[in-house]
């Protein structure tokens, strides 16, 4: 999780996930979206790939790059972990702010 996390904190690698994540694209497509060099880009892929993030495929002598819906999934799901402690904090408060205005409205009308 770690890696995946340190992975997605760069908005070069961030943009490169948004670019294959519906199909798979050689290295040199990928790079072309960028004004940094092709072993930068490279660099970068490495890093996706290691974190499990991307799945590389070679198809002759090109290498092909695709979102690894798996390793996504499990960013996804420590992420929406605390999505819902934030919600549930929501939920408690707005609660504790209407309980307190009820109150409020009973001793008035006392």
């Amino acid at each position: 999780m770690e890696a995946a996390l340190k992975a997605m904190s760069d908005p070069t690698r961030r943009e490169i996930l948004r670019l294959v994540q519906t199909e798979e694209k050689p290295a040199g497509e990928i790079a072309s979206n960028f004004s940094i060099s092709r072993p930068a880009i490279s660099q970068h892929l490495a890093v996706l790939k290691s974190a499990g993030l991307i799945d590389e495929r070679r198809a002759g002598v090109k290498r092909l790059y695709r979102t690894r819906v798996e390793g996504m999934a499990e960013l996804k799901a420590f992420l929406e972990m605390f999505w819902d402690v934030r919600l549930d904090r929501l939920k408690a408060a707005v609660e504790a702010d209407i309980d307190k205005k009820e109150s409020c409205d009973d001793n008035a009308q006392n």
